[in-house]
């Protein structure tokens, strides 16, 4: 079945190029200039994977990343002439899978593009003995995806780790402390109600997959996944 990429980028000579060499590897292509109305293509076009630049129009890459990881788990490969390491890391942290910096070969580019779909729907694709699994809740952290039944929902980054954490320790009680250092990076500034978000957010995430599995909090500790009725 042809794979379909998207590609965000409001350099139309850039994306015309990107187009029409992806287009010869039999790829099927949709360009966007990273307008408001991003959101509402992805939803629409269901990509198979998306080149991402990071200086858009609205908002810039990193923006955009963190909010499509809520709508699809396809792999999100980063263009852009910024090549600094802390734009390298914002990438990664906001849900991206690689960053090639510009000027670039196309032949890189096709390259990686093939490599990351293979990994994601080819011979490479996690299975569920390389997922993390916890009484019939399968969690697949390289996906961002959580599973119960066959029913699954995205995650977004920071969810699959919190989740990752909770199902790891099962029953136990993980420390908010370990929670907090793991999510976040120790220069982000954290108040205290964006950790009880993150847990809010997977809580109807399992809810929406049906899954008897919830996030209590243990006062004055942290957290813990308990499996049935509270």
């Amino acid at each position: 079945m042809t794979k379909k990429i998207v590609i965000v980028e409001d350099d139309q000579r850039l994306s015309d190029l990107l187009r029409e060499k992806l287009t010869r590897f039999q790829f099927d292509v949709v360009c966007h200039d990273g307008s408001s109305d991003l959101l509402f293509l992805i939803e629409k076009e269901s990509p198979s994977l998306i080149l991402l630049d990071v200086n858009l129009p609205s908002f810039d890459g990193f923006y955009w990343c963190n909010q499509i990881r809520l709508k699809t788990t396809c792999p999100i490969l980063f263009i852009s002439a910024r090549d600094s390491n802390q734009d390298q890391v914002r990438a990664l942290e906001n849900g991206g899978d690689d960053y090639i910096t510009k000027p670039f070969a196309t032949e890189l580019l096709v390259a990686k593009v093939r490599s990351h779909l293979r990994r994601s729907y080819g011979a490479y694709a996690e299975t569920k003995e390389q997922a993390i699994i916890c009484e019939e809740l399968i969690l697949y952290k390289k996906k961002l995806l959580v599973e119960f039944k066959q029913e699954r929902s995205p995650l977004s980054y920071k969810e699959a780790n919190l989740l990752e954490l909770v199902m790891s320790s099962y029953p136990e009680v993980v420390d908010r402390k370990k929670i907090l250092a793991t999510l976040w990076d120790e220069s982000e500034f954290i108040d205290e109600n964006t950790l009880s978000v993150n847990v809010t957010r997977v809580r109807k995430q399992l809810n929406s997959i049906k899954a008897p599995h919830q996030i209590i909090a243990v006062r004055g500790v942290g957290y813990r996944l308990k499996v049935g009725e509270p």
